[in-house]
């Protein structure tokens, strides 16, 4: 809808030179994103060219935000399946839509949605919330790229793929179902809190997830029966 309400404005912004505080930065980063996929691996190949003009393109749109960090990989995901224009508007309704103040300086949304994650946890797992409070392990410590990122830097690609099809279908409350599913089976025993000591571990625990609880069909079978309770 966004494409075919502003024709011709990606290649207006396209063509800009942009801001050189942003340039470098976004340049920076390109070589970080997937950088074993085809589109991806050459320097200066035409994926990290596309990418570079979207994420330029939105810091014009957008300059009030710029750029951060975590839209890239994004990004790159939505170049993967569509052209650049079409990436850009994915990019600017994810942004706005599906997850609005979560790029913004101040990532105050995002601590917002931290807090309201780890309130949901104590009726999805009361073990694993118990074990959280206890170690004192702030929500931003192990969901910030997770949420930020729309767990595209953290599950496998197949898991990332449906994940992001109920993503765009549900919204925002899939995000939070995953990130409930990942703690759960993470933390969610005694014997696994058991394991984690110390924050150190535990926050080591949540980045070194279970292949199996990543694993596409069984992760999807439990985001899918979670029912938690104020589901945002």
């Amino acid at each position: 809808v966004k494409l075919q309400q502003n024709p011709g404005k990606f290649d207006e912004l396209d063509m800009s030179p942009g801001d050189p505080k942003w340039l470098d930065v976004i340049e920076r980063d390109l070589h970080r994103q997937f950088p074993f996929h085809e589109m991806f691996v050459s320097r200066g190949g035409h994926g990290q060219q596309d990418l570079f003009r979207v994420l330029k393109a939105y810091t014009l749109y957008r300059p009030e935000e710029g750029y951060c960090q975590a839209q890239a990989p994004i990004a790159a995901v939505l170049l993967m399946h569509m052209p650049a224009e079409q990436a850009f508007w994915c990019l600017v309704q994810i942004c706005e839509k599906y997850l609005p103040g979560y790029y913004s300086e101040k990532l105050e949304a995002i601590q917002l949605d931290g807090e309201i994650l780890f309130s949901l946890l104590q009726k999805v797992s009361p073990v694993a919330h118990k074990h959280l409070s206890r170690q004192k392990i702030d929500p931003l410590l192990y969901m910030t790229e997770w949420f930020m990122c729309a767990f595209s830097r953290t599950l496998p690609w197949s898991s990332v793929l449906r994940v992001w099809d109920m993503f765009f279908c549900e919204g925002v409350k899939i995000i939070f179902r995953v990130g409930l599913v990942l703690l759960k089976h993470a933390l969610g025993s005694p014997e696994k809190v058991k394991a984690c000591q110390g924050q150190y571990e535990t926050i080591e625990r949540l980045r070194s997830l279970s292949p199996k609880i990543m694993q596409e069909a069984f992760l999807v079978q439990e985001v899918q029966v979670l029912q938690p309770d104020g589901d945002p």
